[in-house]
């Protein structure tokens, strides 16, 4: 009996140190955790208050696909605010280099295969555009971000005075943003392709996981219990699999989806690592330092504006994929709802925080916001008021986690 009493106090005890221990790493990096766990509760309260309707596979699947084209924008305004820019020209930017990735494909005759390189390509011309006038000229990037989107909405408005709307017939350009990747079979129901892609996701998630605890260890950093970190792997690995079995359920991955998965793990390493994600941080934290310090502030400056021209012109392309159309009102505020999933995901408007995956995040609370506010019904006015509550919500928290560390 007394082993048993023994035995069960030890249990009670791990139980009450993991308990405490996962409190203390929650509050010391609630920057991290906090919009994974609103992200949480946005989604059970809809689920509750639809009635499960919210969790449908449909729904979930229209919800990444509605996402889409603003966390593509999302990674590439993390990067821009990181380095204590705005750029509010990307929403416009996006809009025009949508119609004119559809005139090169219904009036020029060029085939996808070739529109989508030569809009990208453009997209970086277009984002030096911006770079160029901060970082060589001097200019405010606000104020030459301004200039831009006025510049991209008359050019936008012209090239589609015409007819107003360019239907874009091109069946392969245009699954890009409603096509699904092949299920190959059904296993009971659910696409085997999504599922396999599903489970790579996780071994990959778990590979990335354990080598960042090893390096740790390796240069005497400090890391979380055992316990916890099989609790965090456990956890974001059953989330993982769930999604991807609703998303299985339905018509598998689409391939906008799997575009926004690739732009995610693309900048993620970047950012992480390699040196040129060093020194973005680096002119992000302190640009006076990092010029001191031998890093090209400039230089960095235009990859930076470059990047998120090209993003834009992807972005560009998935919403005129998804329409079948470019239209003359493409783009609008894009750039605010871009803007808005970086700050939800972390970022700091002081410039040297933030990660790409936490904007991906932002950009899905967001879009489950108004994805369940249509559900129930909420107008249109109100919906404008909460989701300019939440991002004003998100600043304020950023402003006062500062003000603590500080």
């Amino acid at each position: 009996m007394t082993v048993f009493n023994e035995a069960r106090t030890l249990i009670k005890e791990n139980i009450r140190d993991v308990f405490n221990e996962a409190r203390t790493l929650i509050k010391e990096n609630i920057r991290d955790y906090g919009m994974y766990i609103a992200l949480f509760v946005i989604m059970l309260t809809f689920s509750i208050m639809t009635d499960g309707l919210f969790m449908s596979s449909r729904n979930i699947s229209n919800l990444l696909d509605q996402m889409g084209f603003i966390a593509v924008l999302a990674v590439g305004m993390t990067l821009v605010i990181v380095i204590r820019h705005i750029d509010l020209s990307v929403g416009f930017a996006a809009g025009f280099l949508g119609a004119i990735a559809a005139i090169l494909l219904t009036q020029a005759g060029v085939p996808f295969y070739l529109t989508i390189p030569i809009i990208l390509v453009l997209g970086v011309v277009a984002g030096m555009f911006n770079g160029v006038l901060v970082a060589s000229v001097g200019i405010p990037s606000f104020v030459a971000s301004l200039a831009g989107m006025l510049i991209f909405r008359g050019a936008l408005l012209r090239v589609t005075e015409g007819s107003g709307t360019i239907i874009v017939k091109d069946n392969h350009f245009n699954a890009i943003g409603n096509g699904y990747i092949p299920a190959i079979a059904k296993v009971g129901g659910l696409s085997l392709l999504s599922l396999i892609l599903g489970g790579v996701a996780i071994l990959l998630y778990i590979y990335s996981e354990m080598s960042n605890r090893r390096n740790k260890l390796k240069y005497q950093f400090e890391v979380v219990s055992i316990p916890i970190f099989t609790l965090k792997i456990l956890f974001v690995s059953a989330i993982i699999a769930y999604i991807t079995w609703i998303i299985a359920g339905y018509n598998g991955f689409s391939w906008t989806v799997i575009i926004v998965m690739a732009v995610v793990v693309i900048y993620h390493f970047l950012t992480t690592k390699t040196v040129l994600g060093r020194q973005i941080y680096a002119v992000g934290s302190n640009p006076e330092a990092a010029h001191l310090s031998g890093i090209n502030v400039k230089k960095i400056t235009y990859i930076v504006f470059g990047s998120m021209g090209m993003l834009s012109a992807l972005s560009g392309i998935l919403y005129t994929a998804r329409l079948h159309s470019a239209t003359t009102t493409a783009g609008t505020l894009f750039e605010l709802d871009a803007i808005a999933a970086a700050y939800v995901g972390g970022v700091s408007a002081a410039g040297g925080v933030g990660k790409v995956t936490g904007s991906i995040i932002g950009a899905l609370v967001m879009t489950s916001l108004s994805s369940g506010m249509n559900l129930l019904g909420v107008g249109i006015s109100y919906q404008y008021m909460i989701r300019g509550g939440v991002l004003a919500a998100a600043v304020i928290f950023d402003v006062m986690t500062r003000k603590k560390r500080g």
